[in-house]
């Protein structure tokens, strides 16, 4: 496997390196703005950096699949599996700020194998693999200790994704005992909890490839990442994710979840 998986980490990078200047190129640009049936916008931008990701995959590993949030999938049920939101945030995109990113996860059998937060404008690109450390910008990083909920640091992507009374009933629960709770970053959340300056991200609402790509990078950054019931994700996991540096926190958070 060790062969293979940089392979497939190599791909992953290139994927990363042609959905970049895409997405910097639209950037802060007038587009035409989409309301999908989730009531999520999308662009030109999301359908033509999707696009050239599956170029390259078909290209590269033709017998592979591809799960991707702009078209859909193709041989869903190949061994290898390529899961991709091309421009996870798109509200901050059409806002005109930079925490946006390209999410590229490769799954084996369901379960996540690699994981690619990239970051266009910024410029940071977080690559993990199932037994190696997690990466940003080529070194390694990992998330910090925190011994207590009393003393994390929470986030999430936006108030609104806690759609039910219950769902926000539960966040709330956890922030009232968490020092302190910010709001925005999306795929850049799960990035600062593996490199140590976020302790906590809880979220719902999702779907596989929000959250796919996560798994291995938070793990190869000694973080953990989970649904709300403990449960580790794959394909067909649950919509509520809660990510940690430490899994003393991350106990501590899934008992209230949990309550």
């Amino acid at each position: 496997m060790g062969e293979q998986i940089e392979s497939f980490i190599a791909l992953a990078n290139r994927l990363a390196d042609a959905s970049r200047p895409i997405l910097r190129s639209y950037y802060r640009r007038k587009l035409d703005i989409d309301i999908k049936s989730d009531a999520s916008p999308v662009t030109q931008a999301d359908r033509e950096a999707e696009a050239a990701i599956r170029k390259l995959i078909a290209a590269r590993f033709p017998d592979h699949g591809i799960f991707g949030e702009e078209f859909g999938k193709e041989r869903a049920d190949a061994e290898y599996v390529w899961v991709l939101d091309p421009l996870d945030g798109t509200r901050a995109f059409v806002t005109g700020r930079p925490t946006f990113g390209t999410l590229i996860a490769l799954i084996r059998n369901g379960q996540p194998l690699l994981g690619v937060i990239d970051m266009p404008v910024l410029g940071d690109r977080w690559v993990g693999a199932v037994g190696r450390p997690t990466t940003l910008n080529g070194e390694p990083v990992r998330a910090r200790a925190c011994p207590s909920l009393a003393k994390a640091y929470l986030s999430a992507s936006i108030p609104l994704m806690f759609d039910t009374a219950e769902k926000k009933a539960r966040f709330d629960a956890v922030s009232a005992q968490a020092l302190s709770t910010t709001f925005g970053g999306d795929c850049y959340q799960y990035g600062m909890v593996a490199t140590g300056f976020l302790d906590l991200v809880i979220e719902c609402s999702l779907v596989e490839y929000d959250y796919l790509a996560l798994t291995p990078i938070l793990e190869g950054a000694g973080g953990r990442i989970t649904d709300w019931r403990g449960n580790a994700l794959r394909l067909g996991s649950d919509d509520r994710v809660i990510a940690s540096g430490d899994a003393r926190v991350h106990a501590e958070a899934l008992k209230i979840l949990q309550a």
